[in-house]
């Protein structure tokens, strides 16, 4: 009897995330009832299922495991640096550097006792460095490693004319991805600058790799080049209303569902 992942995976095995009658190498699949993932350069894994981050191998295999159940409900997984993700917990308004065996790297970083009582988001920056977005001041700050400001917005409501109400934000390649739901991603330099804002509205996930913005929305997932500024649907065979998140990584697509983590290998 065939069992239901094998189903799965002879189900995604004829497409391709860029053309659907493409061949592509055979996938594979992460059981579980996540409530959160991300992916490294490497094709790494991490997956969240509670307060236990597990670390998943490219070929998705477990191979660590960690419980944070002091650190309070992680709100954001963000693996800027391979194998030294950071966690974001908003509630508790802390967050940790972990190693390469996902223990915490250092101490705890208390936000509100380091003058942040507002920090609603946050994400890694180059030197081991943080971005926070400060509700109160509706403003972006870049900090080093022990706080200290480098870099201030100002308050974005001056500066693009209207209030953000933010989702999500990375750093990717000297720049700042803010998704903002309502309005589009908004794009901002190590500085501070405003750069630009890419008009990609409703996106409850986006991933930036090598010169190409990914976005998942409800009418589907998308494929921005940041250069060429093209805008392309990407085919994904599982219902779409069913992805959560979606990230590529090495080749392969890494899709969150209800009860699994789908990986899908890309054509050539």
């Amino acid at each position: 009897m065939t069992s239901p992942a094998n189903a799965l995976l002879s189900l995604l095995m004829p497409f391709s995330l860029l053309a659907q009658n493409d061949t592509v190498a055979q996938g594979h699949v992460i059981e579980g009832r996540f409530d959160a993932f991300t992916t490294d350069e490497l094709g790494n894994v991490y997956a969240l299922q509670g307060d236990e981050l597990v670390l998943y191998d490219s070929r998705g295999r477990s191979w660590l495991r960690n419980s944070l159940k002091t650190f309070g409900r992680i709100n954001a997984i963000d693996a800027f640096y391979s194998l030294k993700p950071m966690v974001f917990a908003r509630e508790q308004g802390q967050v940790a550097v972990l190693d390469n065996t996902l223990a915490v790297q250092g101490s705890v970083i208390n936000l509100a006792r380091n003058g942040y009582p507002q920090a609603v988001l946050a994400c890694m920056s180059v030197q081991n460095g943080f971005w926070l977005f400060d509700q109160r001041e509706l403003a972006l700050i870049r900090v080093d490693a022990q706080l200290r400001p480098l870099a201030n917005t100002g308050r974005l409501d001056q500066l693009l004319g209207f209030a953000p109400e933010p989702s999500a934000m990375h750093e990717h390649e000297s720049r700042l991805y803010l998704n903002d739901p309502a309005r589009g991603i908004h794009v901002f330099d190590l500085f501070g600058t405003y750069m630009r804002s890419i008009p990609i509205a409703g996106a409850r996930s986006m991933q930036v790799r090598d010169g190409v913005l990914v976005c998942l929305d409800a009418r589907g997932a998308w494929r921005y080049d940041l250069r060429t500024l093209e805008l392309q649907p990407i085919a994904i065979p599982i219902a779409l209303d069913e992805a959560r998140d979606l990230r590529i990584e090495r080749g392969a697509a890494h899709v969150l569902l209800a009860d699994r983590i789908a990986v899908i290998p890309l054509a050539p």
